[in-house]
């Protein structure tokens, strides 16, 4: 194992922080593994995970049974870990700014025209270009704060990885997963294997999230190149949700790190002498624009009506809010049959706060699919 640290631009005088990585395996293995945690900083069962994979990997390395290099980054976001407000965890987002840690990465789709002058007939060659003209862009971007130098500091780690996991969680949530429907099928036995009860479904989700970055790219290229100019998948990406912020055990974490590791061995990214069979999808990925997103009409005390994980039907009522002065109860009913994969941890909710989501089969909405 390799361990580096690359160095963050630092805020104020007298202040600094570095990001750590950990490099697993030989860079000439011919695949590579970028596997990162906890890029909202309070999403702490995702850390964990990481902590024991780190564990895993450190024995496979000995053994000798890695044919990939895998890189792991615990920390994702050392920035958002020093955020603590009057007791309170803040680590969706920079206090300084406002701005989501997991939004509004740099964007490589502008690469087309280059791409279309250099790019030949063969995609290997081809998949190689396009990641020379990533790295020089990344060579090229200038960060103006800290928050932008992480951001950076992460993409430069990941750009050129084959696969991409980036593990988080919700507030309280089943265990679920986002990826592109060109990258489904490479993810399928990775949600099998975590016992996901909803995997969700988007090319381009409209957040400019780290995974649909890496994703994004190769993507728009295939739309806009020629057949002669063949592009083939250079990084598919996945967000995990580690199901709630709340599930931090080691029985919980080592079941989803012994989860990623049969994932690797499926890929052929660890060698072992018994291949765990696959286990059963838990329910069909459906589009994550026929999620039905649920929000508070009316401010009051929350009340769940329907357990995470369960399978909801239409006319389900979902959710009760009481006004505490006046007695009246609201009760807000699904539209959807699906699975409801998360939901809101504060009991007390102001009108348009999000309250939770329901997976289902029929994509209805469009715009910006992920929530703030």
């Amino acid at each position: 194992m390799n361990q580096q640290s690359i160095p963050l631009l630092s805020p104020a005088i007298g202040t600094h922080r570095e990001l750590v990585s950990f490099h697993f395996g030989s860079e000439n293995s011919g695949q590579k593994i970028y596997i990162q945690s906890s890029l909202h900083a309070d999403e702490t069962p995702a850390m964990l995970t990481s902590v024991l994979l780190k564990r895993r990997l450190l024995e496979l390395e000995r053994q000798g049974a890695l044919d990939a290099q895998i890189v792991l980054v615990p920390v994702a976001n050392p920035v958002g870990l020093g955020q603590v407000v009057m007791g309170q965890f803040v680590g969706r987002f920079d206090l300084g700014s406002g701005k989501n840690f997991n939004r509004h990465f740099l964007q490589f789709s502008k690469l087309a025209a280059r791409a279309k002058a250099l790019l030949g007939a063969d995609a290997t060659d081809n998949r190689r270009i396009v990641r020379e003209l990533i790295a020089e862009q990344l060579a090229q971007a200038k960060a103006l704060t800290e928050f932008d130098s992480l951001q950076l500091a992460l993409l430069k780690l990941s750009f050129d990885a084959d696969v991409v996991i980036d593990l988080h969680c919700s507030l309280e949530a089943a265990m679920h997963l986002y990826t592109s429907e060109a990258a489904w099928p490479e993810f399928e036995p990775l949600s099998r294997y975590l016992g996901a009860q909803a995997s969700l479904l988007a090319t381009n989700s409209g957040g400019e999230s780290f995974d649909e970055t890496h994703s994004l790219v190769w993507w728009t290229l295939q739309q806009e190149l020629p057949a002669d100019q063949p592009v083939p998948n250079g990084a598919i990406a996945v967000t995990v949700e580690c199901r709630g912020q709340r599930d931090v055990s080691y029985e919980v974490a080592q079941a989803d790190a012994d989860a990623i590791v049969d994932y690797l061995v499926w890929r052929k990214a660890i060698r072992v002498d018994a291949v765990k069979p696959m286990p059963e999808l838990l329910a069909p990925a459906t589009p994550l624009a026929g999620s039905e997103q649920f929000y508070a009409p009316v401010s009051g005390i929350l009340i769940h009506r329907a357990q995470i994980g369960e399978t909801i039907r239409v006319g389900q009522a979902l959710f009760d809010i009481v006004d505490p002065l006046t007695d009246e109860t609201t009760t807000l009913f699904s539209h959807t049959e699906g699975v409801f994969y998360m939901r809101r941890a504060i009991r007390f909710v102001t009108a348009g706060a999000p309250l939770g989501r329901v997976t289902g089969a029929k994509a209805f909405r469009t715009g910006v699919l992920l929530g703030a």
